[in-house]
């Protein structure tokens, strides 16, 4: 038994080694068993697949596999491969990463996180509030996993003031009867720190046997530790999923929207309807709305609404009170907003201004000025960012110029080059060049088109019904993968079931996409969700507890948005003409047109 028990560790040692062995071998027979193209593609899709789930390799390698296999396997040629690595859509996610490292570089992040709660208040369900709203609004520009970094140490340090040492807290929840010696040394659960005047400020007496802490009985202590326990776990969790729900509102907020965009140009060249401008104006309602669902149901289930239902103790205002006065403490240490803050919020403001009116769909845009289909979301992102590599940081003074005694030194720009090295996650950007290399692989190769005719089935199922579906099936299979493998996975299937049951292909694509992001049940379904995990405080059970309504909201809110506005803004109700193969290789479509 001990030798079975030691191999079976051995094995589990080199079990990502065995993945890259074995999986090509098993998966061997789809090559001689189904059509010659479309079972080369099929294999090097279920190989990517596989290595992206179980991260045999490091998710960028295995994105440029397709380089490699599709080539050698005859599926396309090296020279349509490549270029999919560096599309304008990958140029957009590099603007926006650009950007966001001169936003971390200069802290204006911090500065705008600190404001939003200073205006919100900090009674715990206004401040859950005002750290989903300052999550969500970051993430729109920022990655998710840098906002929730970011936002977890101010959380912290704002939970410290409100409830004291959590050590503390915790052991006030498993308090029972305790002697008068012991009590005195108890810190009061709502005060932060230990120290003599805290402990002069406790006033003992013994009644029926019960030893009382300020006129509360132990019992009491417990149910007022529990309850501060809950509203902690409630901000630590609130935070990253805030982050996922706010990285859906624009396009380069998470890289699944840009994996939609990609497909898409590929797909269906001819189809405009998605640009930076057009997806903000159906994400962002869509994200508020289920922002504003997520808060009540984190606040209902992690006691935030109490504070706004019952009477307010005078322990609890004082802890208020002194956590108001670390984020203003906080916000104080920042300082005047300096030229270089100014300068990157000025920038900012006008990235998101120029992304969002270049061609808004409900107005014209600015796009107009230059030859039609020129200028793209990523022209307009790489000229405001070359800016920030040679703008100065500090104001200029044209004394400098005639004062001798003034530093020589060269002047700093807003962002140096060696900074966005560090900071931009280049393996995302390849990550996204192997989604458009799988998906181009599999429309050339008729892939999409086969897998759509053995889910026929789905043809018999309302749209509206549909789209629920798919949503449900994507934010699940994400609990257990990365986003953006899966969408990668899926997209192309779910464009050629659109036009198989001939229904406008962004009425699936578009919840698919977004279902995508919805991954809340589990640490390992996301980063953010990961580093709220590994600070301790939350149990698996929390986070699943949580996550399968917040699930349930985000396909309801989905599905209401894609039949409302949605409906109006993209025409969903017809089927477009944009909406054709590209090649003959959809033998699906057209056997669909002929019936």
């Amino acid at each position: 038994m001990e030798t079975i028990s030691t191999f079976a560790k051995k094995l589990w040692c080199v079990k990502k080694q065995l993945i890259l062995v074995l999986t090509p071998l098993i998966l061997l027979p789809l090559i001689f068993g189904l059509p010659e193209k479309e079972g080369k593609c099929l294999y090097v899709v279920l190989l990517m697949a596989v290595f992206w789930c179980t991260e045999a390799l490091p998710l960028a390698v295995t994105a440029m596999l397709p380089v490699c296999l599709f080539p050698t396997m005859g599926i396309i040629p090296s020279k349509k491969v490549c270029p999919q690595y560096f599309l304008d859509t990958n140029f957009l996610f590099l603007s926006g990463l650009v950007m966001a490292s001169a936003i971390e570089e200069w802290g204006l992040h911090r500065r705008i996180a600190l404001k939003v709660l200073k205006i919100v208040g900090v009674k715990p369900a206004w401040l859950i509030l005002g750290m989903m709203i300052t999550s969500a609004f970051l993430s729109m520009w920022l990655s998710n996993t840098a906002t929730t970094a970011m936002m977890l140490p101010i959380a912290n340090a704002i939970l410290e003031s409100l409830f004291g040492d959590l050590a503390t807290l915790k052991e006030n929840c498993k308090v029972k009867e305790e002697t008068e010696g012991e009590l005195l040394c108890r810190v009061s659960p709502t005060v932060p720190h230990t120290s003599s005047e805290n402990i002069k400020t406790y006033t003992v007496a013994k009644t029926d046997g019960m030893v009382r802490s300020n006129g509360r009985t132990a019992q009491e202590i417990r149910t007022e530790s529990e309850y501060q326990m809950k509203v902690w776990k409630g901000f630590l969790i609130c935070i990253p999923y805030a982050a996922s729900i706010g990285g859906t509102a624009t396009l380069t907020g998470t890289a699944p929207n840009l994996i939609l965009i990609g497909q898409l140009k590929s797909y269906f060249p001819e189809c405009d309807l998605i640009n930076f401008g057009s997806w903000f104006a159906f994400a962002f309602p869509l994200m508020v709305l289920f922002l504003i669902l997520a808060w009540l149901w984190i606040s209902f289930l992690y006691g935030g609404l109490n504070s706004l239902c019952v009477k307010k103790q005078d322990e609890r205002a004082q802890a208020e009170k002194k956590a108001e006065a670390v984020i203003d403490e906080d916000y104080r240490k920042l300082g005047p907003i300096n030229f270089a803050e100014g300068s990157i919020a000025f920038f900012f403001i006008l990235f998101a201004v120029l992304l969002f009116t270049r061609d808004p769909k409900f107005v014209t845009g600015w796009s107009t000025f230059f030859n039609k289909g020129y200028v793209s979301d990523a022209t307009t992102g790489v000229i405001i960012v070359s800016i920030l590599f040679f703008f100065p940081s500090q104001k200029p003074s044209l004394s400098w110029w005639f004062d001798s005694r003034a530093s020589n030194t060269p002047y700093v720009p807003l962002l140096s080059w060696k900074k966005a090295q560090e900071c931009v996650p280049w393996n995302i950007i390849l990550l996204l060049g192997g989604g458009f290399a799988m998906a181009k692989g599999c429309e050339e190769s008729g892939l999409a088109a086969w897998i759509g005719a053995y889910l026929q089935p789905i043809a018999q199922v309302p749209p509206a019904v549909a789209v629920m579906f798919i949503t449900a099936f994507l934010a699940c299979f994400t609990e257990f993968a990365s986003n953006t493998a899966t969408i990668i996975i899926f997209l192309p299937v779910i464009a050629e079931l659109a036009m198989f049951v001939k229904v406008n292909p962004l009425y699936f694509m578009i919840p698919a996409t977004t279902g995508c992001s919805f991954a809340f049940m589990l640490p390992v379904s996301t980063p953010p969700n990961s580093i709220a995990f590994a600070s301790g405080h939350l149990l698996v059970k929390d986070m699943v507890k949580t996550g399968f309504v917040m699930n349930i909201l985000g396909i309801l809110s989905v599905s209401l948005a894609m039949n409302t506005w949605g409906r109006a803004m993209f025409s969903l109700e017809t089927y477009p003409d944009w909406a054709r193969p590209v090649n003959m290789s959809s033998t699906l479509y057209n056997k669909s047109c002929r019936t």
